[in-house]
């Protein structure tokens, strides 16, 4: 007996469950059917052509370095400082590891004083040159030294730039 009626209720729960979700089933089985994409053919690949800029000496080798246009007012060189002159003592020390300690007044002359990073103290003045840039002093106060270097850039010219050297209080 119970063996009939374990068999009436799977039976039954057979039957309940197998049309239930059919209509869903279906959807998603159709819902693709209609979507076809396209996809656009791939461009057409021209042919590389090499250039060569020999042949066309109106153009300029981008792969050789350029030089600006140099303007009428401004010449090659005309910067350039003299390379013949003597060197004085502070020239083989970088700008940076200058220090301005003191300033002094002699003869009514003012001359700014220096510490080297060889320890020593070196007295300036205007005229003098300091660094490693051709650094000439331009201007003294009790606070400041005013340097007008000239350095050169990549393309070989000169160029003039304002440095200073500023009053330290403590070291």
């Amino acid at each position: 007996m119970k063996l009939i009626y374990i068999a009436f209720v799977c039976a039954w729960l057979a039957g309940c469950g197998g049309e239930e979700f059919q209509d869903l089933r279906d959807f998603v089985k159709n819902s693709g059917a209609d979507m076809r994409g396209k996809i656009p053919p791939p461009p057409e690949v021209k042919l590389y052509e090499p250039f060569a800029y020999i042949n066309d000496m109106n153009l300029t080798d981008p792969f050789k370095p350029r030089k600006p246009e140099v303007s009428s007012a401004g010449r090659r060189g005309e910067n350039e400082p003299d390379m013949n002159r003597p060197k004085e003592a502070l020239e083989e020390f970088p700008l940076e590891s200058l220090k301005m300690v003191g300033y002094v007044l002699k003869a009514k002359v003012g001359h700014a004083v220096i510490r080297a990073p060889d320890k020593k103290l070196y007295q300036v003045k205007v005229g003098n040159y300091v660094g490693m840039n051709f650094g000439l002093i331009q201007k003294l106060s009790g606070t400041e030294i005013t340097i007008k270097e000239v350095v050169q850039d990549s393309t070989g010219d000169w160029s003039e730039r304002i440095s200073s050297l500023q009053l330290v209080d403590k070291e």
